[in-house]
């Protein structure tokens, strides 16, 4: 995976948080899943999703967001070489997933794209959806449409989860932005109902948004190459088979049956809120390999094995 270093770095897309503490603890009653030891890996609240390998925060209430300064972010993304900072190439791929909505979903849905902006903090935040610490893991907060992540979770990731990969790190954007279109399109809304409708399938609703926001990352990453600035320039000057590889053993590592065995728990599908590492990888080919999004059914019967 190469960058182009002459691609111009919108952190208008972006607030830095980081520093500017985060107030009290996350709000609702978390209960960790997937084994123990692994507290903070999946949490579910009622019905809620919130946080998790990767989630969505559903939950109400909360003290007010935390604020932001991009001054020092702004200038750091504009010095040479700024693509070799981890902070200004996390902008640069938010700049690439937002830039290939705009004119995929249009063209997909009939839907105009809602530009959607990426708060970045360090260890605690305040979010429309309530206050989180980094435990949660990224997530995006549907009350105030932002996508939150500390950057430090990429450690975790490669060290802890085995994902060392580069491009771990937009695959996990990708993600949450695809979360972000399902709250566009109404889908979220749609599956929180089913959710209410029938609490039975709770988790299996669950399992379906989420596999669903990893097929549209695998979406994104087919047409990364072709996303450019707003002056036109190529965002990605290359993305190889090696790197959608990375995206692959990244949705491997966080799949709920790999998360259960990793905590010493035994495999337990009812507790299942993100999808198998077999479904998750499954649902990123499929987006990738189509490089089409309305490809990415997985609300459809059959389309995902777990109590259709």
């Amino acid at each position: 995976m190469e960058l182009n270093e002459n691609a111009e770095i919108d952190t208008s897309q972006v607030e830095d948080a980081r520093g500017s503490g985060g107030g009290g603890g996350f709000g609702g009653l978390p209960i960790p899943i997937g084994g123990g030891g692994l507290a903070g890996i999946v949490v579910t609240v009622l019905l809620a999703l919130v946080g998790g390998y990767f989630g969505i925060n559903n939950l109400g209430g909360g003290g007010g967001e935390t604020p932001s300064n991009n001054t020092n972010l702004a200038t750091e993304c504009q010095q040479q070489d700024a693509v070799k900072q981890l902070d200004c190439r996390n902008v640069l791929y938010i700049n690439s997933i937002q830039a290939y909505w705009a004119k995929e979903l249009p063209q997909a849905f009939g839907k105009q794209y809602e530009k959607s902006t990426t708060k970045i903090f360090q260890s605690r935040v305040n979010t429309g959806c309530g206050a989180a610490d980094s435990g949660v893991g990224p997530f995006y907060c549907p009350a105030d449409n932002k996508v939150y992540i500390d950057l430090s979770f990429y450690q975790q990731l490669a060290k802890e989860l085995g994902a060392p990969g580069e491009f771990a790190q937009p695959y996990v954007l990708a993600h949450e932005y695809g979360h972000h279109v399902q709250d566009l399109l109404g889908t979220e809304a749609k599956m929180r109902r089913a959710q209410q409708a029938d609490p039975d399938s709770a988790n299996l609703q669950s399992v379906r948004l989420e596999l669903q926001a990893d097929c549209y990352a695998g979406a994104w990453a087919k047409g990364a190459t072709g996303t450019t600035d707003a002056k036109g320039n190529k965002i990605f000057k290359s993305l190889s088979d090696a790197d959608i590889q990375e995206g692959i053993q990244t949705a491997g590592q966080i799949g709920d049956d790999t998360l259960q065995q990793r905590g010493g728990g035994t495999i337990n599908p009812a507790e299942f809120t993100h999808g198998t590492s077999a479904d998750r990888q499954k649902w990123f080919r499929t987006g990738y390999d189509s490089g089409d999004p309305t490809q990415c059914d997985t609300f459809a019967p059959g389309a995902v094995n777990q109590g259709d």
